[in-house]
């Protein structure tokens, strides 16, 4: 049935703002199409129902003081990044081998997959494939991006990456949707999830448990490749086509893309040995990578403290506030240390948007974001 299938699907394009060499984007370039919707709009849309892949948000234009900002964490956090970045990619190297596709899900694990990708060809002198595919919440993987892989590469393992843990929504279907996928297609992929930051306890194989600032994490397009989040609407997507996205080509001069890979993977020989010696300790004591989906009940107690509906409007962990306050229209944020360096940018962010800060010292996480419920 794979080899049915694979004549019908598109055949990748170069998209993006990196080097062909990092990444193969299993993507649908929709650039000529006007898919970007206000703020306000597209959050009252996605609350009544409507999916928010049909949409883009406005890029978000950062201030001076938030670029500023950006360097300022990346300088002060490229190590315990390339840290995290280097912990797992000994584990996927050590337990998978010179035979795995790096797949990473677009667009925060893109940078991240590059990551893994540069750090094994320097240090291991392998040089995994690396592509980057769209999964939707409510909506799934796209198949036709596992279908092109196992063609193209058939004798290897794929490997998800991305950034970090929220609650884990995206690891839920992330395995609904592998095993959907194997049912059907009689294959055997395995749904593991690489991730450099898992506080919420939701995947096996991360970097740190530990709630931190992912540099990457704090701009949009601009230090990802200029591409958009990925847009799934049956009027611009064929069946044999990939998940869509926008190539921002306009925003070159904002481009913070490869600057942020270049400084990480500067340290990438520094972390070596301390995070061989971690992953091999995770690998002898497995018990230590269990996902016990620990956040979740801190936002079940949030949930029902400020009475939401939605869960869904509950965005834990660094990560995910950041994106709220960039993205989304924001309504609360919480925190457990006001002076923790990592959440500095949260700060900035929640200043200009004229977004409240509540602290609560018990939250498992850095900080939360909440978004503003239609009817509160």
């Amino acid at each position: 049935m794979l080899s049915t299938m694979m004549k019908q699907i598109q055949k990748p394009t170069q998209l993006g703002s990196y080097p062909p060499e990092d990444v193969t984007f299993l993507l649908k370039d929709l650039s000529l199409f006007n898919l970007e919707t206000g703020t306000e709009d597209k959050e009252e849309a996605i609350q009544n129902g409507r999916h928010y892949s049909e949409m883009l948000p406005i890029e978000y234009k950062p201030s001076k003081e938030y670029i500023q900002l950006f360097h300022i964490m990346l300088r002060d956090n490229a190590r315990q990044v390339a840290s995290a970045v280097a912990t797992v990619a000994e584990l996927i190297f050590r337990e998978h081998g010179s035979k795995t596709v790096l797949a990473s899900l677009a667009r925060a694990g893109t940078p991240i997959g590059i990551l893994i990708k540069r750090y094994l060809k320097m240090v291991h002198r392998v040089d995994l494939p690396h592509y980057s595919i769209s999964i939707i919440r409510g909506k799934g993987i796209d198949e036709n991006a596992l279908i092109y892989m196992l063609k193209q590469h058939p004798e290897h393992e794929i490997q998800f990456v991305d950034g970090w843990t929220g609650k884990g929504a995206i690891r839920k279907v992330l395995i609904q949707s592998v095993v959907e996928f194997n049912q059907q297609y009689k294959t055997s992929l395995s749904h593991d999830l690489a991730v450099l930051a898992d506080p919420g306890e939701c995947v096996n194989t991360f970097g740190t448990r530990k709630d931190f600032v992912i540099p990457s994490a704090c701009l949009n397009s601009t230090v990802s490749g200029l591409l958009s989040r990925t847009i799934l609407r049956n009027d611009l997507i064929e069946n044999h086509e990939f998940h869509g996205v926008k190539f921002y080509k306009d925003w070159g001069k904002e481009d913070l893309s490869q600057l942020f890979v270049e400084t990480i993977c500067a340290y990438f020989y520094s972390v070596t040995e301390e995070s061989s010696r971690l992953a091999i300790g995770y690998l002898d004591r497995p018990d230590q990578r269990s996902d016990t989906w620990k956040g979740i009940k801190d936002i079940q107690t949030i949930q029902k403290e400020f009475n939401i509906r939605d869960i869904n409007l509950i965005k834990p962990g660094v990560g995910e506030t950041t994106r709220v306050l960039l993205r989304r229209v924001p309504w609360k944020i919480i925190v457990n240390d006001k002076e923790n360096t990592d959440l500095k940018h949260i700060t900035v962010l929640a200043r200009e948007r004229g977004v409240e800060i509540v602290v609560n010292s018990k939250l498992a996480y850095a900080c939360c974001g909440i978004i503003k419920p239609l009817h509160v």
